[in-house]
């Protein structure tokens, strides 16, 4: 499973687009599926599923009526389109609610009638463009169980999302920013490629603090991470002593500092922002 990661606007919908064939390459090279040339072949297109960012079944179809009509899309021999519905009605757990319009469903079940359509016809390789977008968090947690169902039993997945816990899951990941490719590796390789040292501070006025702060460090070095302030420092003996004494002056309290490691969430806003790009 592959993750990218990046602001609204990174190039993570055109990306996936350009390499289902959908839109043309702006530059560079792309393969898929060991194929480099006619992305948009018949042949290849039956070997991936697309499930778009937006919600693209029909509303006033019935969860069977959309599955039958993606099942044509996608090519299943007549004979073949019950037995796929029916694995797929298993696999989402919507056994029984078949009949249901898909305007009365809740967000994760749409979701999953959505992820439904996209594997009906078994693809090697399935692009997810944010899955779980405005989906409640129970809906999250049992749609990337059916996510890692599927990468386990040997589908290569590429998947975008907003949640760094869900590309916690991702075997490796890419952040990017204005179309570039900024930083790559696993989650744990891109936590210990950042910079520097991480502190976390609790202050009593954290805007105001978090103001201070940046007036005279780099902006990637300062965020705000709830009710705690996130600091980056390359030598923290000389810069905590100067930290603590700005505070002080500025007669804002300092209730404590210590080092913490950096989660993906840091090393997130500390790539965007040293590319020039803005966290979401």
């Amino acid at each position: 499973m592959y993750g990218l990661l990046g602001a609204n606007g990174a190039g993570k919908t055109t990306a996936i687009k350009m390499l289902c064939g959908l839109l043309p390459i702006s530059s560079g090279e792309m393969s898929l599926a060991g194929e480099r040339g006619n992305l948009r072949s018949a042949s290849l297109r039956q070997r991936i599923g697309y499930m778009s960012q937006k919600f693209t079944l029909y509303d006033d179809l019935s969860i069977l009526e959309n599955l039958h009509f993606y099942s044509g899309v996608y090519g299943i021999p007549p004979r073949q389109q019950q037995e796929k519905i029916r694995w797929v009605l298993a696999i989402c757990g919507l056994e029984g609610q078949e009949h249901l319009l898909t305007r009365q469903l809740p967000g994760g079940w749409k979701q999953r009638v959505a992820f439904g359509a996209s594997v009906m016809h078994e693809p090697e390789i399935l692009f997810l463009d944010e899955p779980t977008s405005g989906v409640d968090v129970l809906a999250r947690q049992q749609f990337w169980q059916l996510i890692n169902d599927f990468a386990r039993n040997g589908t290569a997945i590429l998947v975008t999302t907003h949640y760094m816990n869900e590309a916690e899951q991702c075997n490796r990941m890419c952040f990017m920013v204005a179309g570039r490719k900024v930083a790559e590796g696993s989650a744990s390789e891109i936590k210990a490629m950042q910079p520097g040292k991480l502190f976390e501070l609790q202050v009593g006025e954290l805007q105001n603090s978090y103001d201070l702060l940046r007036g005279y460090l780099e902006p990637w070095r300062g965020s705000i991470f709830g009710d705690r302030l996130h600091v980056v420092l390359d030598h923290p003996d000389g810069e905590l002593p100067k930290i603590k004494s700005s505070l002080q002056t500025a007669h804002l309290s300092l209730a404590g500092i210590e080092p913490i490691p950096f989660s993906l969430e840091d090393a997130f806003i500390g790539e965007v922002q040293r590319a020039g790009g803005a966290p979401p």
